[in-house]
């Protein structure tokens, strides 16, 4: 007997109906209206970063208006014959297009010619392009034609990453919409979801970094939780991610932070010298330092999300927290900004970590405050 194709996490957990889609409310609640009032443009275009949910989307639309048993609500059946086949990526009439690939007028002449056949089985053909932006200007010229005068039967939706490169032209004669990264909190509990379903063991904490890596991604959370589970099938905690992603261990980013804080440059430069022994990406360690740093600033203002963390991580780290968001205020927003600084210069140098490291010691030489000053218009 064959093995049944092993699906990555991305594709198996991919929504097959509106309500499974998760940090786009603003988009779905406004398609689900447009289905029940038979009121579907002809042309869309969904913008946004990487793995966001705009090609998922794409597909849902074009499921939903075809489906032969569509629910009050917008939602597909998923049980007709034309659900199966859109869900299956089989059907004839939905035609996905890599902009990247096929991005000359030639290309876009091809797709003229077959716009003009109508349906084998839907009620409309349905067109996906994605990555658009790299359309080339004669492509796009070839292409506003048939957005001007669309047959009755196509449909278009185009995906992109860089909206600013796509025609006013294009963009006037579509409707647009634009994807919101997706928060951590709901890439954790999504991820939480996924790995009860799967039966694997992997704690809170591992979640939570998880969500922090993915940089608001569904798909890059999801891919980085199946190489975690095949990493290690049994269960994960968070020193496999420390090695399995090359992370600085969150008792590092800790030691720089307080070292900053309590003015010990000598102890800065020490805990750096280990961490690029240890191999450390540069971009990583800023990031991680931006992020914790921001988190002991909003802790320091709000009782509240010093309870959450306590909530969410683990005794240990959420420990740091607790002992450091007394520390006067102005001390903790000048490292974050600093830190931002040095992040957003090492992103564009040729030496990453070097911003980061004037940046710690630059705080670490500056008089501490010894009360908290409030702003002039708190006073």
């Amino acid at each position: 007997m064959q093995k049944s194709e092993h699906l990555v996490l991305y594709r198996k957990y991919r929504p097959q109906r509106f309500s499974d889609v998760v940090g786009q409310d603003h988009i779905v609640n406004v398609l689900k209206n447009a289905l029940r009032l038979e009121r579907v443009s002809h042309a869309y275009i969904f913008s946004g970063t990487r793995g966001t949910g705009k090609t998922t989307l794409a597909r849902l639309l074009a499921k939903a208006f075809n489906c032969e048993k569509r629910g009050v609500e917008g939602e597909p059946c998923n049980a007709c014959d034309i659900c199966r086949e859109f869900s299956s990526g089989k059907a004839f009439d939905l035609v996905e297009i890599d902009a990247a690939s096929n991005r000359g007028i030639d290309d876009i002449r091809e797709l003229k010619e077959a716009v003009r056949f109508t349906p084998m089985r839907a009620r409309r053909k349905v067109y996906i392009i994605d990555e658009v932006h790299m359309l080339t200007k004669e492509a796009f010229n070839a292409l506003l034609k048939t957005l001007e005068e669309p047959p009755a039967h196509a449909m278009f939706i185009m995906a992109t990453t860089e909206l600013d490169r796509v025609p006013d032209t294009i963009l006037s004669r579509s409707q647009s919409f634009e994807f919101r990264r997706i928060s951590e909190s709901v890439i954790r509990e999504e991820l939480l979801r996924v790995a009860k379903s799967e039966k694997y063991k992997i704690d809170a904490e591992c979640i939570t970094m998880l969500a922090f890596l993915a940089d608001g991604s569904m798909r890059d959370a999801e891919t980085m939780l199946g190489q975690v589970m095949d990493a290690c099938p049994d269960s994960a905690d968070k020193d496999v991610l420390t090695n399995l992603f090359g992370l600085p261990k969150i008792g590092q980013i800790h030691e720089l932070l307080d070292s900053a804080l309590r003015r010990e440059p000598v102890r800065i430069l020490d805990t750096l010298t280990q961490i690029r022994k240890d191999g450390i990406d540069p971009k990583i360690l800023s990031r991680m330092l931006v992020h914790e740093a921001r988190e002991l600033f909003v802790s320091a203002y709000n009782p509240k999300d010093l309870e959450r963390l306590q909530k969410e991580l683990s005794e240990s780290h959420s420990a740091f927290f607790v002992s450091h968001h007394t520390l006067p205020r102005k001390d903790i927003e000048q490292l974050l900004v600093k830190l931002l600084e040095a992040h957003n210069i090492g992103f564009r140098g040729t030496f990453p970590d070097l911003p980061l490291e004037l940046a710690l010691l630059a705080l670490s030489e500056q008089e501490p405050q010894k009360t908290f000053e409030k702003p002039a218009f708190l006073k």
